[in-house]
């Protein structure tokens, strides 16, 4: 997953004078900009603040100029860029990735799933551990006839936003 730095004209246009600089918006990033700001404050001698609020509330509070740059999973779709009061730039600042987990009684072997497979859990198609196409993916591994929960975050979650642009990719027709 891409993550990117919302940046808005307010901080390249900042001074070398700057003593500091405030960030909000995703958390997957947190702990790696937490060193690189660390370290640059040594280097640099300039504080930086990031909140990890999630993608959706940096955001919107780079639009509402509450802060001076934002991280986000996701890009700004063209609507909300236009609502921007100055202009703004997707910068990628780094990647990772988003891994479904699972809890399964009895079962100690890791299963194996497909994007197609993971996309038919969440469209509600697969209902049932034992289903012949998780099945068909883990060979010798006893599933038991168990209905599959599905947990999803609600909020403005960039990583929501990951997982479900893949989903919507591999449950087409022609896979991903």
């Amino acid at each position: 997953m891409k993550k990117t730095f919302l940046l808005g004209l307010a901080l390249i246009a900042t001074t070398a004078s700057a003593q500091s600089l405030t960030g909000a918006g995703a958390s997957f990033p947190y702990p790696l900009y937490s060193k690189m700001f660390a370290e640059y404050k040594k280097d640099k001698g300039v504080s930086v603040n990031y909140q990890s609020v999630g993608s959706g509330s940096g955001q919107k509070q780079i639009i509402e100029r509450t802060v001076d740059f934002a991280g986000s999973d996701n890009p700004m779709s063209d609507e909300t860029m236009k609502t921007a009061p100055a202009k703004l730039l997707h910068i990628p600042t780094a990647i990772g990735a988003v891994v479904p987990s699972y809890n399964l009684p009895g079962v100690t072997a890791p299963l194996k799933f497909t994007g197609k497979v993971l996309a038919d859990i969440y469209l509600g198609k697969i209902k049932l551990w034992n289903d012949k196409a998780i099945a068909a993916l883990n060979p010798g591994v006893t599933i038991p006839p168990l209905p599959i929960t599905v947990a999803r975050r609600s909020d403005g979650s960039g990583t929501t936003f990951v997982f479900s642009d893949y989903l919507s990719k591999v449950s087409t027709p022609e896979g991903f």
